[in-house]
């Protein structure tokens, strides 16, 4: 037994020292930050993988701000995959195998089939995948036949302007323009569809200039996974499914059959980017930088909705977690970041986090009363609230069971319900509007903590950081006080 014998300390107990700074604007500092050694973010912000958080409205929401979402895993792997992809295909340069209807197929089924996929037309295509027609929502607008056949209506092929596969995009926003097109169905030497490119996404790209994309033009995403023995197939599916990273998420994250996943994922998928954690030591950051995540995910407990260190006993204040990850690393002997998982309240606090050593931050309840949110909406005394809860929560518990659940096992039973030890809560939160709107102000605040700080960048901040401890006066005079708040 030993006991430390320096203080843990969290966000409120700091407060950062302002420096000399030659930052004249807040518009002119950077705010990009990487999340792993090959993917870069505008916004070093990270919705996290909770099932009251984020799926692919809130995913898709984040990477147009420049940030990025990670969709939860407490679901099969194909309600995974679904999610996953429809991020990927919420906008891109090319749109790689559009979504296609047969010629004879009615107007009530392209109608059916464009609501179900989120998209404004179809391509028709025979059995060898030629084009043969386009279908758009216009056409059947106002079809009066439901039975219709989409060859009646489809905008036939000696009607259709296509283009070659290897276009440019400003060859494609010409093309679109001169010829009043919604959609440019690309062929090739064969004749075979290969793609499209539709007004819209190119339009997204000047609409969302800061957006976190590929090198396809495709909005980023993650998806979490366990430690289970499936878990392993879950990644590859969603790896195929075209994530650009995977978060290895469990509570405890400095555990040997964390490591030993790790190790397992590395050596099927070489090339995939892998973030693992949480872990809240010096130990388990360099444990799991050694055993080749590409990012660690630090914090263990301090989430609002987490009862962690209630339950258990264990954790550590998030501030010194973040301090003594970072040096864990840095013992590793490679340069990956780290991103800061929970207790970000503020844009205070994230800057503190971003100050301490972190990369990014990852924020869980405070996106969940976001208007993107999968959260439940409830009304109280005329205000507006989201529900969020806890993945460690009874409710998040059994519903994780309920997924697992095979179709020959029946229905959970009291006794199932006695038999989970609770680690979080579920709570409701005042519903905040659209995400976009909040990623501003976050981003507000971290701009002008930059030029506090005397930094252009969060490289230089974290250079020039100095921390001063403070007493619970000094929290008490950092947010009004002594007046009546209007």
């Amino acid at each position: 037994m030993k006991i430390r014998s320096t203080k843990g300390l969290t966000f409120d107990d700091v407060l950062l020292v302002p420096k000399r700074s030659p930052v004249t604007s807040r518009r002119d500092v950077d705010t990009t930050t990487c999340l792993t050694p090959t993917i870069n973010l505008r916004v070093p912000i990270i919705s996290a993988n909770m099932d009251t958080v984020t799926e692919a409205p809130m995913a898709i929401a984040m990477a147009r701000s420049g940030a990025i979402g990670i969709i939860h895993r407490f679901m099969t792997i194909d309600d995974q995959v679904r999610q996953v992809r429809r991020v990927k295909r919420a906008e891109g340069f090319i749109v790689e195998q559009p979504y296609a209807v047969a010629a004879d197929a009615s107007i009530g089924e392209a109608r059916q089939l464009m609501k179900r996929r989120d998209v404004g037309g179809l391509v028709v295509t025979d059995q060898k995948n030629e084009l043969i027609g386009l279908i758009t929502q216009r056409d059947i607008l106002l079809a009066p036949d439901e039975k219709m056949p989409v060859n009646t209506l489809m905008t036939r092929p000696d009607h259709i302007i296509s283009a070659a596969p290897d276009i440019s995009l400003p060859e494609a926003r010409t093309i679109l323009h001169e010829h009043r097109l919604e959609k440019l169905p690309l062929i090739d030497k064969e004749g075979h569809l290969v793609g499209l490119i539709t007004a819209q996404d190119i339009v997204k790209y000047d609409q969302y200039p800061d957006a976190t994309k590929d090198n396809k033009g495709r909005l980023r995403v993650g998806a979490a996974i366990g430690v289970k023995g499936q878990d392993v197939d879950r990644a590859g599916a969603l790896l195929a499914a075209g994530a650009d990273l995977l978060v290895l998420d469990i509570a405890h994250g400095h555990a040997d059959h964390c490591l030993e996943i790790m190790g397992e994922l590395r050596r099927n998928f070489p090339k995939a980017q892998l973030v693992a954690g949480n872990v809240a030591s010096r130990d388990g950051a360099r444990d799991l930088a050694e055993a080749g995540a590409d990012a660690i995910k630090v914090g263990v407990g301090p989430g609002s909705i987490c009862t962690t260190r209630i339950v258990t006993g264990f954790g550590v204040p998030q501030l010194t977690a973040i301090m003594d990850s970072v040096a864990g690393v840095v013992d590793s002997g490679r340069d990956i970041p780290i991103i800061a998982d929970g207790g970000i309240k503020t844009s205070g606090d994230l800057v503190k986090a971003l100050a301490a050593g972190a990369s990014t931050v990852m924020i869980g309840s405070l996106f969940a009363g976001c208007e993107e949110s999968p959260g439940s909406t409830v009304i109280r005394n005329g205000q507006k609230f989201k529900v969020v809860r806890g993945m460690a929560s009874l409710g998040a518990a059994m519903g994780r069971k309920a997924v697992e659940q095979t179709k020959d096992e029946s229905a959970e039973s009291q006794a199932d319900w006695d038999k989970v030890v609770p680690e979080g809560v579920e709570a409701v939160v005042p519903y905040r509007g659209r995400v976009d709107e909040l990623l501003y102000q976050l981003v507000g605040g971290l701009r002008s903590g930059l030029s506090y700080g005397g930094a252009f960048t969060i490289k230089q901040l974290q250079e020039n950081a100095e921390f001063i401890e403070i007493t619970s006066a000094g929290v008490r005079e950092s947010h009004s006080h002594d007046v009546n708040k209007i």
